[in-house]
């Protein structure tokens, strides 16, 4: 039985449970992190010195690190589709991976999620607020050149890159921020929410967040 540790609540955990339901893979989940706590615990730090969510174990195997464990669960279980054997077409999926977790994710996230939405007003910093929209309008800018001949990102079948990169989707569209017209980002959106994955565990409110640095 696989288990994973983390609050449902978490961007990164919830690119996890969206994989696993993808999978339709059956599962434990434990809160963790945040008001949960636990994760200083000596039991938590075996399974990540890191003390961070989201954790997985899936039999004696224990992994951390959301896309990681994205990585881990879609090689085990996720070929042909969300993953390949292919090394070259893998490779196109994992740079799309990377890119969103080390371009999109810090200026989306930490920049307007963290910096505009969940930081109190009076606290914010405008012109990284604004340094920040902006990135993020040119990131789905790219994006939709990408998404304008395909459905998804590496072309007709949802892969491991849609999960991590449209993650974000939910959270862009349902803040109060300025963004391009991106019709085709729109579209691609608005299939994911067709799946039910992405329906269960990323459409969630995020409303008690706001003005909240804490968990």
């Amino acid at each position: 039985m696989l288990t994973v540790w983390g609050r449902r609540s978490s961007f990164n955990v919830q690119k996890v449970m969206w994989l696993v339901d993808e999978l339709a893979l059956p599962y434990r989940h434990i809160d963790a992190g945040g008001k949960f706590g636990g994760l200083d615990s000596d039991e938590f730090r075996r399974m990540n010195p890191h003390g961070k969510i989201p954790v997985i174990k899936d039999d004696v195997v224990t992994v951390w690190d959301s896309h990681a464990i994205l990585r881990y669960l879609a090689a085990l279980h996720g070929k042909p589709n969300l993953w390949r054997d292919d090394p070259i077409q893998q490779a196109q999926i994992d740079s799309w991976m990377n890119w969103s977790q080390t371009v999109l994710q810090p200026d989306f996230l930490v920049g307007i999620f963290w910096g505009f939405y969940r930081t109190p007003a009076d606290q914010r910093n405008p012109v990284a607020i604004e340094r920040s929209i902006a990135l993020c309008a040119a990131h789905f800018q790219l994006l939709n050149t990408i998404l304008a001949d395909r459905p998804f990102l590496l072309g007709n079948a949802l892969t491991v890159a849609d999960i991590a990169t449209g993650t974000s989707l939910y959270r862009y569209f349902n803040l109060d921020i300025d963004r391009p017209r991106i019709p085709n980002v729109e579209a691609w959106y608005q299939r994911l929410q067709q799946r039910d994955g992405y329906q269960k565990n990323v459409m969630v409110s995020f409303e008690s967040q706001f003005g909240r640095l804490d968990y």
